[in-house]
């Protein structure tokens, strides 16, 4: 069994992080004191389960973390500040702060790193997450030991569902376009203008109709879906947004 270190205080470390292309120093005090921060740690960055649900998911609740009293969200992994730096890039990240653990320090202390070398990773983080309060670990989900890399309570809807059970999440938007298509760039203006958060899928022209028909029952562009319900066309998109004001 990984260790739990809830009623503790975080490990006392410095780390050297690569931010904004140049070296910046920070520590535990620094990143904890004085603040309500989640944690969430995993294996590596760029890897697959790390890139497309673990870090995304934290990234997308990051507004209702904040308006839960949450002061910072990070996420910390046993890699070197230019690896973590670069994956933050390529994830497009504004409110999650990637934390480069690269001697594996502040993991060794949190009694989560392991040995993944029969895969070639060498030692690594346990994935788990956290909530610390002034420095002391309030509350750890930490994965199953189990063989291979478990991914059950370490996400990001479930420390929201610990900090704030009725919390309110964003909306999961997704839009399908067609390059150069009008009603598609009116509709886009019109969610920037509500502040609508969205997913565009732009669809080629050789399977547009074909995948729309299918999945939305039409084969115009755009089509919107919200948390998995068909909205529409763009005249239902316009009426969608009035209805939500």
């Amino acid at each position: 069994m990984m260790q739990n270190f809830e009623g503790n205080k975080v490990p006392q470390v410095d780390f050297k992080l690569h931010e904004n292309n140049q070296w910046v120093a920070t520590n535990s005090a620094e990143l904890f004191d004085n603040k309500t921060v989640v944690v969430f740690s995993l294996p590596g960055a760029f890897t697959p389960t790390c890139s497309s649900t673990h870090l995304p998911r934290y990234e997308e609740l990051a507004p209702a973390f904040k308006a839960n009293g949450v002061d910072s969200i990070l996420c910390v992994s046993v890699n070197d500040g230019f690896v973590m730096e670069s994956w933050g890039k390529d994830q497009g990240l504004k409110a999650v702060r990637p934390i480069a653990d690269g001697n594996g320090t502040f993991t060794e202390g949190m009694g989560m790193l392991v040995d993944k070398s029969a895969i070639g990773f060498g030692k690594r983080s346990w994935r788990y997450s956290m909530l610390v309060k002034n420095g002391v670990v309030s509350k750890m989900f930490i994965e199953p030991d189990v063989e291979g890399d478990p991914f059950l309570v370490s996400d990001a809807d479930t420390m929201l569902k610990h900090i704030a059970p009725d919390a309110k999440k964003p909306e999961q938007v997704a839009l399908f376009t067609k390059d150069g298509c009008p009603f598609c760039a009116t509709a886009k203006e019109e969610l920037k203008a509500a502040g609508v958060s969205y997913f565009e899928m732009p669809l080629a022209d050789n399977v547009r109709q074909r995948l729309l028909s299918a999945v939305a029952g039409k084969s115009t562009s755009p089509q919107m879906f919200v948390n998995g319900a068909l909205v529409g066309d763009g005249a239902a998109i316009s009426q969608w947004i009035k209805a939500r004001a």
